[in-house]
């Protein structure tokens, strides 16, 4: 299964809005077939390793990291495939939480006599498709905020200068956090003052490009703005609906919440309606201080340079409210690591509130 496993990797950075799947197929204790799920509309992971091991599948075991569909999507139905190819045990690492297929592709499996185990490395598994799992078992994408800032916290000055307070190597990164998430969200505040892409630069011409998502409640951003530009899925989130929309670009109007801006909840379950699994989240203070309150932040990534900006600078999140130290937002690390000559620090808040 962990070899399944680095299968599935192969599909980290082009397979949304599909989960990332690997398969082996053994037999007489030597591995046969190997296959990834690569793009979606294409073969399945079971599909390439079945014809990789060929007549060599039947009575074969055969390792998946996720229960085969039972389905006909954009693809026949993978449960049907092993059935066919004469497998004698499929292992399972879990159980797919699409409501189309949810245990029926283990009980079609077993119907035809085929022994079906599930659970082993389970929680990697999860771990590598916690977007897909987030979005058929939530509603919603997983949610990473990215922050760069410097070691007192700080995004830029006072002036909103900001290029660069963390280095090359940090940047890059950022580049293959994007492909892994598949879309990157930002705020109207940030198009109207940096005109970020959003795209992602320097990585191989396989991967694809993130969807771009614009939260701008008053629809202020410009049909000019460049993150409009390419030819990735582009969405517009406002409040109101703009007279002048540019071409490609998909309009989601949402409800205001209490204090006349975008609800957050609502924009989170449009974009899970959209197919989007996780959104890589990088905005200004205000709106990244706005996800932290309302504890829809489920991972943060902060590139920490070695620099220090000074009281006056920009903080990372505005949390007004936060007057008493029970009311701070707790975190934990999951992660942390040299980039460059920066600190790259992942952790987890701990959630104020029961979903």
């Amino acid at each position: 299964m962990a070899r399944a496993l680095q299968l599935a990797e192969r599909g980290r950075y082009t397979t949304h809005p599909n989960p990332r799947v690997g398969c082996v197929i053994v037999a007489g204790g030597e591995v046969v077939g190997e296959g990834a799920h690569l793009r979606a509309g294409e073969p399945h992971a079971e599909v390439h390793a079945l014809r990789d091991a060929g007549a060599r599948a039947r009575g074969a075991e055969v390792y998946v990291t996720l229960e085969p569909c039972s389905h006909h999507g954009r693809t026949p139905p993978c449960a049907d495939a092993l059935i066919a190819a004469g497998v004698a045990k499929v292992v399972v690492a879990m159980r797919d939480p699409n409501p189309q297929v949810a245990g029926r592709g283990i009980e079609t499996l077993r119907a035809a006599g085929v022994a079906v185990e599930t659970g082993l490395m389970e929680a990697a598994a999860q771990a590598l498709n916690r977007g897909f799992v987030s979005r058929m078992t939530r509603g919603r994408p997983w949610l990473t905020l990215k922050l760069a800032a410097s070691l007192d916290g700080r995004t830029a000055m006072a002036s909103g200068e900001s290029q660069w307070i963390t280095s090359a190597e940090a940047r890059a990164d950022v580049h293959r956090l994007r492909a892994a998430c598949g879309a990157v969200m930002t705020g109207s505040a940030t198009v109207l003052a940096d005109d970020p892409q959003l795209s992602v630069r320097d990585l191989p011409m396989s991967v694809r490009q993130p969807d771009r998502i614009v939260l701008d409640t008053n629809a202020r951003v410009p049909p000019t703005a460049r993150v409009w530009q390419g030819d990735a899925r582009r969405y517009w989130l406002v409040g109101d609906v703009p007279s002048r929309c540019p071409d490609g670009v998909e309009i989601v109007e949402l409800p205001r919440g209490a204090d006349g801006r975008l609800a957050l909840d609502a924009a989170l379950a449009a974009l899970a309606a959209q197919g989007v699994n996780e959104v890589l989240l990088e905005c200004g203070a205000e709106l990244a201080g706005a996800f932290l309150l309302a504890d829809a932040v489920d991972e943060i990534v902060a590139y920490l340079a070695p620099s220090l900006l000074g009281d006056a600078a920009r903080p990372f999140a505005r949390l007004p409210g936060l007057d008493q130290l029970a009311q701070r937002i707790a975190l934990h690390y999951t992660d942390v690591r040299q980039v460059g000559p920066d600190l790259r620090l992942s952790l987890r808040p701990q959630r104020r509130t029961a979903e």
